[in-house]
């Protein structure tokens, strides 16, 4: 049986809660339902920032995991990280920008940006979750180090 760590587990669930109910926003406005749409929008950003605190705590005070599979994919895989980093960084600054004039009801910037921020967050998610499996599921993870003892030695 596969033991799977806790807050890894936890912050990976929060994504994929995140992109479902972003799925289910994006359903709401084309159905004209600008309340719901609001709320669960809302909600799919709480999401988002509990995975935040949550990886953000653990990197801090326990450490990332560094990758435990095959030498030979290694390379691959680090690429494909830096490809996960790169759309998780957009799609956070989309989506408090998203937020952000979607309260401020600057309502035509939003309707062209929402549909962008959406599909930039599902691949946020999907490659989250291909990590997340690589790093825990498919293969075991290797050494980890908090930046705390990386930078002062403890």
């Amino acid at each position: 049986m596969v033991s799977l760590p806790i807050l890894p587990t936890i912050s990976t669930s929060f994504i994929i809660l995140s992109a479902i109910t972003m799925a289910i926003g994006w359903r709401q406005i084309k159905q004209k339902k600008r309340e719901a749409h609001k709320k669960t929008m809302t909600l799919a950003g709480i999401f988002a920032l509990a995975f935040f605190i949550i990886y953000e705590t653990r990197t801090v005070f326990i450490g990332n995991t560094s990758f435990g599979g095959p030498e030979n994919i290694k390379i691959y895989y680090t690429i494909f990280l830096i490809f996960h980093i790169t759309l998780a960084t957009l799609g956070a600054i989309l989506g408090a920008i998203s937020l952000y004039t979607g309260y401020k009801n600057k309502l035509a910037f939003h309707r062209r940006l929402g549909p962008i921020t959406c599909i930039v967050w599902f691949f946020t998610a999907i490659t989250g979750v291909a990590v997340y499996l690589l790093l825990y599921v498919f293969y075991r993870g290797g050494q980890t180090t908090s930046m705390i003892k990386a930078i002062l030695g403890f």
